[in-house]
């Protein structure tokens, strides 16, 4: 697949509606978190992307935990938060 980062960042950024972390406490298992922002069960995929480049995030939750969720598409470490939305403010 080949397709310009960049621009992914800037559709992502557009579409995400939180300025801050989605947090959540997920139990063990595989978890698929939204990667377009189009999602009407953000951060979760609901399939919204279907017919882009675009993918969703597959995370394996190896036990039951709290997670960080970025909400504002600006990480460096997606779907995880990394603080980033701090400084868009």
């Amino acid at each position: 697949m080949n397709f310009d980062s960049t621009r992914l960042q800037i559709v992502r950024i557009n579409y995400m509606e939180q300025k801050k972390p989605y947090k959540i406490s997920e139990s063990a298992g595989t978890k698929y978190y939204c990667a377009c922002g189009k999602s009407r069960n953000l951060p979760y995929c609901d399939g919204s992307h279907k017919g882009s480049a675009m993918q969703p995030y597959e995370v394996m939750i190896e036990a039951d935990k709290t997670v960080s969720i970025c909400g504002c598409g600006r990480s460096a470490r997606m779907p995880f938060c990394d603080g980033a939305h701090k400084a868009a403010q």
